[in-house]
C-alpha cells in the first residue's frame, strides 16, 4: 500500500476529532435510559462508513438495537472482507472514579503513551478500534487502492449480549457471504510487540437472587432467629472456589481442554514482568488457580467473578436491618468446548442446591457465548502476521484472549469462515473501568496496518 502513513499523517486531527465527536455520544446499551443515545450512534456510524466510500449503507432494524450494515463491492471475483466492530459500549458507573466526565473525551499523556491518550468511555472498546477500519477504509477508496470486496456489519448490543445480532445472522447468510471475519476488538502485548489473538473464552452470565423473610426486619428484634440473606449469599459464593481455587460446581471441568507443556512453553514465551503487572494494578501478589501462570490463568483456564453484590441498606449512617432480600451478578469466563448453556444450567443447580434452608434462591441467565480458537496456519492469519510485521518491523505473536465475543463461534458455525482479530489495544487501556483509554498511537497504527491485511489477503487468495 502506498503512502499509507502519508495520508494518516495528513488527516490525523481530522481522524481524531471524528473520533471524539462519536466518544461524546453515550451509547450504553444495556441502560434504557440511554436509548436515544444509541440509535443516534448508529446513524453517525452509517454516516461515517458512506463518507469512507461504502456505495451501500443501511441501518437494519432488529428486535433490540440496530445494525449497520455497509459494502464496497469492487468485483464478484476477488475474495471478500467482513468487518464486524460495535458501536454500544459499557455503562460509565462509578462515574465518581473517573478522573474527567466519561462522554467528555480528553486527550492527556500516560507513561505508555507519551503521545498521548483519548480518556472516554467506548475509547478502546470498542469505538476506537471499531473506527480505525472507517479510516482504514477511506484510505483504500480515495486512492484507489482497495484491492477486494469488503462489508461492514457494525451493531449496537454487544455489551448485552449479541442477541439480535444471532437472529441477523442466521437471517442473512448471502448478504454476510464472505472469505473471512476481520475483527477489532482486542489488544495487544505491548506497543512494541505486536500479537494476534488466536483464541477468546466463552462467558456465562448470570445473576441471583437470595429471599429470606417477607420484609426487612429490625436486626436487634430478629438477628440471629432468622436467616440473613446477604450473610447466607457471601457464604454460597465463598463455597463456589475451593482452598486451591479450583471452582467447584460438579461437572464444570468435564470438557476443559488440558494444553500440552510443549503448548504452555510457547505462550510463556510471550514478554511479561509479574512486578510490572503488581505494580500497574496497586497489588503485592497476584491470586488464582493453583498450578497455573498468571498469564494461562487470564486465558487458557476457567474463572467464576462475583460481578456485582447488593442488598439492605448502604446509605450513609446506620440502619440496623435485616434484609428480605440480596442479589449478584456472576460471569463465568469459559474456554473452548465449554458449552456455556451447559455451564448455565450446571450453575443454576449447584446453586440451588446448596441453599440452606430459611431462604429461597433465584437463578436467572443472562447471556452467554461460546469460546474460540482460530488457527495459525490459515490463509487470515498468515495475511494479518505479514500485515503486522510490515507495520510493526517484526513478527507478531500468536496470543490467547482472557476476554470473550460471544458471537465469534456463531460467525463460523453460521457463515462458515474464519475470523481474525487484529486488536491494537493494551491491557492498561482500562476498558469496562473508570478513565478507559486508547493510545493515538495505536488508533493512528491500526489505520496504517489494516490495509496491509487487505493487500495480504488478497494476494494469498490468488
Amino acid at each position: 500500500m502506498d503512502n499509507i502513513q502519508k495520508y494518516v499523517e495528513a488527516n490525523k486531527d481530522r481522524f481524531l476529532n471524528e473520533l471524539i465527536e462519536l466518544l461524546k455520544i453515550p451509547s450504553v446499551s444495556a441502560d434504557s435510559a440511554f436509548k436515544n443515545d444509541v440509535l443516534k450512534t448508529a446513524d453517525a456510524v452509517k454516516i461515517s462508513l458512506e463518507k469512507a466510500g461504502c456505495d451501500t449503507v443501511e441501518i437494519c432494524e432488529t428486535d433490540g438495537y440496530p445494525i449497520v450494515y455497509g459494502e464496497k463491492l469492487i468485483d464478484s471475483n476477488l475474495p471478500t472482507v467482513l468487518v464486524y466492530g460495535h458501536y454500544d459500549v459499557q455503562p460509565a458507573d462509578p462515574i465518581e472514579l473517573w478522573d474527567s466526565p466519561p462522554y467528555e473525551p480528553v486527550i492527556k499523556k500516560t507513561e505508555l503513551h507519551p503521545e498521548g491518550a483519548i480518556f472516554a468511555r467506548g475509547a478502546c472498546d470498542d469505538k476506537g478500534q471499531m473506527y480505525m477500519h472507517v479510516k482504514a477504509l477511506e484510505f483504500m477508496t480515495s486512492t484507489n487502492q482497495l484491492p477486494c470486496n469488503v462489508k461492514f456489519m457494525i451493531e449496537g448490543e454487544e455489551e448485552v449480549g449479541s442477541v439480535n445480532l444471532s437472529t441477523f445472522v442466521k437471517n442473512n447468510h448471502d448478504k454476510l457471504k464472505n472469505d473471512v471475519i476481520l475483527i477489532s476488538d482486542t489488544g495487544m502485548i505491548a506497543k512494541d510487540v505486536p500479537s494476534i489473538t488466536t483464541g477468546l473464552r466463552g462467558l456465562s452470565y448470570v445473576e441471583v437472587e437470595v429471599t429470606g423473610p417477607n420484609r426487612d426486619l429490625h436486626s436487634g428484634l430478629y438477628g440471629g432467629a432468622v436467616a440473613n440473606p446477604i450473610n447466607v449469599l457471601t457464604k454460597m459464593i465463598a463455597s463456589l472456589h475451593d482452598e486451591n481455587n479450583h471452582i467447584t460446581i460438579p461437572g464444570f471441568y468435564d470438557k476443559v481442554e488440558e494444553l500440552s507443556q510443549e503448548e504452555r512453553a510457547e505462550m510463556a514465551k510471550a514478554p511479561f514482568s509479574l512486578v510490572d503487572y503488581q505494580k500497574a494494578l496497586d497489588i503485592d501478589s497476584v491470586y488464582g488457580e493453583k498450578g497455573y501462570t498468571t498469564n494461562e490463568r487470564n486465558s487458557i483456564r476457567p474463572t467464576l467473578d462475583v460481578n456485582g453484590i447488593w442488598g439492605g441498606y448502604i446509605g450513609e449512617g446506620a440502619k440496623t436491618v435485616i434484609a428480605s432480600k440480596a442479589y449478584a451478578k456472576i460471569s463465568m469466563r469459559l474456554v473452548p468446548h465449554q458449552d456455556w448453556e451447559e455451564i448455565t444450567e450446571l450453575f443454576k443447580s449447584h446453586f440451588e442446591s446448596i441453599a440452606p434452608d430459611g431462604v429461597k434462591v433465584k437463578v436467572k441467565p443472562h447471556h452467554g457465548g461460546q469460546g474460540y480458537v482460530t488457527p495459525i496456519d490459515s490463509i487470515g492469519y498468515q495475511a494479518a502476521s505479514k500485515a503486522y510485521e510490515e507495520s510493526f518491523g517484526k513478527k507478531p505473536i500468536p496470543q490467547r484472549s482472557g476476554g470473550s465475543i460471544p458471537i465469534v463461534a456463531l460467525f463460523e458455525q453460521e457463515l462458515k469462515s474464519k475470523t481474525i482479530l487484529m486488536g491494537f489495544g493494551l491491557d492498561s487501556d482500562a476498558i469496562h473501568s473508570p478513565n478507559e483509554h486508547y493510545g493515538i498511537w495505536n488508533y493512528f497504527k491500526g489505520i496504517e496496518t489494516i490495509p496491509l491485511f487487505y493487500k495480504y489477503f488478497t494476494e494469498l487468495s490468488k
